[in-house]
């Protein structure tokens, strides 16, 4: 049994199977690394968003929440509750200096509702990165893996045809070798799909402390407090077999 497995197949394989299995590990490298690094970056986000959303709404003014959300982290791009409010601040300054050209043609509640969804949009955006790579990944490598079976039965039945002996010593050896290559495709597989599943349920819970959030700068912005707390709705898009969370949709 020594003689079986994967460094059998890598030594004893040509140049195709050698390259399916270098996909495959490069598979399962990447599918992992994505998991770590999704994993860690949503439970920042999740830690962040639970600390800093409600001081947001108990400090004195709008400026000094945005300033307490400055300190907890400076950068829009690693803060989405700061670019959510800098978004609002922005979109109600710029529809107040500008209300001469806009009244007629869009409300503030309106404009403010474009503007915060469309930084909403963003962050989701940013918070989806690698999440295709790993459908892609838990999607194919089974094929992959697959094919590389095909090919090492292939070239193992060749090889018996050339030596005229098909006992079952001679033709067990190659073809488990052979569905070794399978199981490697659903070792690399299982893996991304189960991290594939996990980062959507807790992006999808993150959206809706976000979604949440905007909400309540909506209201704050356009009516001058915050409302009360509200369930908002999610819309959910369907696209290839993937879900995805979309803009926000308020009642």
């Amino acid at each position: 049994m020594q003689h079986y497995g994967l460094a059998n197949v890598w030594e004893q394989g040509d140049t195709i199977t050698r390259a399916i299995l270098v996909v495959l590990f490069a598979m399962s490298v990447l599918s992992w690394v994505v998991i770590v690094v999704k994993l860690w970056r949503i439970a920042q986000l999740t830690h962040l968003v639970d600390r800093a959303a409600a001081p947001f709404w108990q400090a004195g003014s709008f400026e000094a929440g945005v300033q307490g959300l400055i300190e907890v982290k400076k950068s829009p791009e690693q803060n989405p509750l700061l670019a959510l409010a800098l978004s609002g601040r922005e979109a109600a300054a710029h529809h107040r200096d500008t209300h001469a050209q806009l009244s007629e043609r869009i409300g503030v509640s309106e404009w403010i509702t474009r503007c915060l969804k469309d930084t909403l949009d963003e962050c989701i955006a940013h918070m989806q990165g690698g999440l295709a790579m790993l459908a892609s990944i838990g999607s194919t490598a089974p094929f992959v893996g697959l094919f590389g079976t095909v090919w090492g039965i292939y070239h193992a039945l060749i090889t018996i045809g050339e030596s005229g002996q098909a006992s079952l010593d001679h033709v067990a050896g190659p073809v488990g070798e052979s569905l070794i290559m399978t199981a490697f495709g659903l070792f690399v597989a299982i893996p991304a799909v189960l991290g594939y599943n996990a980062l959507t349920r807790t992006n999808r819970a993150l959206v809706r402390k976000l979604n949440r959030f905007a909400h309540d700068l909506h209201a704050y912005l356009v009516a001058g407090a915050q409302p009360a707390s509200r369930s908002p709705v999610v819309t959910l898009g369907q696209h290839n077999g993937t879900t995805s969370e979309g803009a926000v949709e308020w009642q």
